[in-house]
């Protein structure tokens, strides 16, 4: 079993190296992530959140895999769930995100594996000689890519009730809706300005909100079944009509499952480090900082939502480039993956568990800098060994329970 160290390029370091400059030279299997605003257009301020979310990117945890449908308008007179899957079912999503891994041409149906082999590290040479051998390792190879990347595609939505407890804890007058991204305690900001009252007022009226969230999570359904059947009937590497309208007329056999939800309670947001005349940052901030909170719950909840992260240094401390953002505090624990190649397919073998150092926790919480929150200039957390054999740079860590 040969050792397949995720380290794209040599690194000689003769003195510490900044860990974001470090962290890019890594590369490793993420989940994909879809995000969308589902809104209600008959809301107060739906336009000014929409702008403000637009701007909000993909966690750089999870590969970026949205599509050309960023915002989606919902009647508060439907029911939200059925609205949703609706959407989901009427636009065949899963079918959209599928044709996206293969960069599948709408016009002529040709598709490649381009995609695939970069998000899976395979070498691309290798992989192009194994698939047109049609030998047991190119097989093996097309079967751990659907397991390990294609079939962690997620689709997220969230549900965020504002309650205005400045105004006695009325329910402020926004429900939102979002697809992988959360729009945190911004609301009411625009409110404000369409009242025509000044920056400060509202400063002053955005720290009476809070935010319960309910996040529901989906995940493309894709299994060997399943991928034999695009592989033969729809996968063409050659303009194909064929092909091309058998997949269009059977889109709706790829579809999203539901794997569960969370509900949680948003905290307020700091504006420390934000100028009042400056309302915009202000939205996009209690965007980011909930987004990133919601995502954590959910991966604590279930397993598969889970994030990956590489160790970038052992000597003379081990460190990730991890921290408050996804959840780390003094009490999590992570186990530490060997990443292996074995016949064409990708195994991960824990070899220890490691813990957070107490106030060596980076906080890469969205302008944390800006607000000057401690750990913020750490740029990783560092980990101390509770078990296990020697690390090197490459292997990855994954919260454990």
């Amino acid at each position: 079993m040969k050792r397949y160290c995720l380290l794209l390029l040599t690194i000689a370091m003769a003195a510490v190296v900044n860990a974001q400059q470090l962290q890019d030279e890594f590369s490793y299997r993420r989940s994909s992530l879809y995000s969308i605003l589902v809104c209600h257009s008959e809301d107060k301020f739906h336009k000014e959140i929409t702008d403000e979310f637009l701007k909000v990117p993909i966690p750089d945890k999870y590969n970026d895999f949205d599509l050309n449908v960023k915002v989606v308008n919902v009647s508060r007179k439907d029911k939200y769930t059925d609205a949703i899957t609706d959407f989901v079912d009427r636009n065949n999503i899963g079918s959209r995100l599928v044709a996206r891994w293969f960069n599948r041409n709408i016009l002529t149906g040709e598709c490649d594996m381009e995609l695939v082999k970069l998000r899976g590290l395979y070498d691309a040479s290798a992989f192009d000689y194994e698939l047109a051998s049609r030998t047991p390792r190119g097989l093996a190879m097309l079967q751990d890519a659907g397991e390990d990347l294609i079939a962690n595609t997620f689709l997220l939505v969230n549900e965020i009730t504002y309650i205005d407890k400045a105004e006695g804890a009325k329910t402020a007058a926004t429900v939102l809706s979002i697809l992988g991204g959360v729009v945190g305690a911004a609301t009411g900001m625009d409110y404000v300005s369409d009242l025509g009252n000044t920056a400060a007022s509202m400063v002053a009226t955005i720290k009476g909100f809070r935010v319960k969230i309910h996040s529901r999570l989906y995940q493309l359904d894709w299994n060997d079944a399943i991928a034999n059947e695009f592989y033969e009937f729809y996968y063409s590497d050659l303009p194909d009509e064929q092909k091309k309208m058998a997949f269009e007329n059977n889109r709706g056999n790829f579809k999203m499952k539901y794997v569960g939800d969370v509900v949680s309670k948003g905290s307020l947001t700091s504006f420390l480090g934000i100028n009042e005349d400056q309302p915009e940052l202000m939205i996009r901030k209690a965007c980011q900082r909930a987004i990133d909170e919601n995502i954590v719950d959910l991966q604590k909840k279930y397993n598969q939502f889970k994030v990956k992260a590489p160790v970038i240094s052992t000597s003379p401390t081990i460190t990730a480039p991890i921290g408050m953002k996804e959840g780390v505090t003094s009490a999590s624990r992570f186990e530490v993956l060997e990443v292996l190649e074995k016949d064409g397919r990708i195994e991960y073998k824990k070899v220890g568990v490691v813990k957070p150092v107490p106030g060596m926790i980076w906080d890469n919480r969205f302008m944390a800098s800006e607000e000057g929150a401690v750990g913020a200039d750490l740029g990783a957390t560092t980990f101390i060994k509770v078990s296990g054999r020697e690390f090197y740079p490459g292997m990855l860590i994954r919260e454990i329970e």
